[in-house]
């Protein structure tokens, strides 16, 4: 039975949850505002009073995302050793982001995507990390950090979108263990390659002098 309730602050925030998992499942275009008033226990009337249409609600789904991004960013490791694994492990957690942007995909191709400009904002800020790191000596600096940002984002949240690929590589599931174990393994691995090598102390030292 679909009812109201009177406390704004739990009736918007049912809202979105149902609202994050219907279009999680069925993308922007094939989202319901039926089936999100229903899972919500909310009428239709009530839902656009909150948040007035479909893309307004689809536009406050991607908000909580850009928030969470900033929050990575903010919590994100400098070095790239930690880097890699600690991506792989929020990604691991975000199962329906991962989802909507699959679908976003599919559906938007080449056109421009909903609150574009809103979310680009995590995006340069975790390049300007990038770069703060690359300066510090953490990052190899011939690295485009734009292109470096999308690189990595492909090595920790492409097995996450194709498990079946995973599958077909490793054998394993990317919900196994072992699977998860040896991907950090080989994530912490990597990054130690994207590392400047610090030069051979005898080379930083200058030519050797013969004494007598």
């Amino acid at each position: 039975m679909v009812t109201s309730s009177r406390d704004p602050l739990r009736t918007r925030v049912r809202i979105l949850r149902a609202a994050r998992r219907e279009f999680a499942r069925k993308g922007f275009a094939g989202a319901r505002v039926d089936a999100i008033a229903r899972a919500a226990s909310v009428n239709k009337r009530m839902l656009y009073h909150y948040f007035g249409n479909k893309e307004a609600l689809f536009r406050a789904i991607l908000r909580e995302g850009i928030a969470t991004n900033l929050d990575l960013v903010a919590a994100a490791p400098a070095d790239a050793v930690d880097l890699l694994p600690f991506l792989f492990e929020r990604a691991s957690k975000r199962g329906e982001g991962i989802r909507l942007l699959q679908w976003e995909a599919l559906g938007s191709g080449d056109r421009k995507p909903i609150a574009e400009e809103e979310r680009r904002k995590a995006w340069v800020e975790g390049t300007e990390r990038l770069r703060g790191a690359q300066r510090a000596g953490l990052f190899h600096g011939d690295l485009d950090p734009e292109y470096l940002v999308l690189s990595l984002m492909a090595l920790t949240v492409f097995p996450l979108a194709f498990p079946q690929l995973v599958r077909m590589v490793t054998g394993a599931r990317v919900s196994d263990t072992e699977f998860q174990r040896r991907q950090t393994r080989f994530l912490r691995r990597l990054g130690a390659c994207l590392r400047p090598q610090a030069p051979d102390r005898e080379q930083s030292l200058g030519p050797k002098e013969n004494h007598p």
